[in-house]
């Protein structure tokens, strides 16, 4: 396993355990689109986003687990992950693989993309 693939799946193994948890490890948004949605909607899409799980070359080509996309009730919802280095979010973490890196989960309607 080169050092690129091995740092790549630790950043999925973070990224993976940020977005199946409800707690800690970071900051957890939902953009004005889906917070609009009825509660059942959004409680939906967050179990959704939570057990995603269909990365592909295609939508995952650096093997890191930062996005995803699915329906739900007839919306294109994406969901993202960014990091950075402290939690006043003012840049990127040098080191994604850092476990003291930040992470965002963003939630969004594709439309707001």
């Amino acid at each position: 396993m080169s050092a690129l693939t091995s740092t790549a799946s630790r950043i999925a193994e973070l990224n993976d355990r940020f977005r199946r948890s409800l707690s800690g490890g970071g900051h957890r948004v939902m953009t004005a689109g889906v917070a609009s949605l009825p509660p059942d909607d959004q409680v939906g899409i967050l179990e959704l986003v939570m057990d995603f799980d269909a990365f592909t070359p295609e939508n995952d080509p650096h093997g890191e687990h930062d996005f995803g996309s699915f329906e739900h009730a007839g919306e294109r919802i994406f969901w993202k992950i960014d990091t950075y280095a402290d939690d006043s979010l003012s840049c990127g973490a040098e080191d994604p693989a850092d476990p003291k890196a930040v992470r965002v989960l963003t939630i969004m309607l594709a439309e707001e993309y």
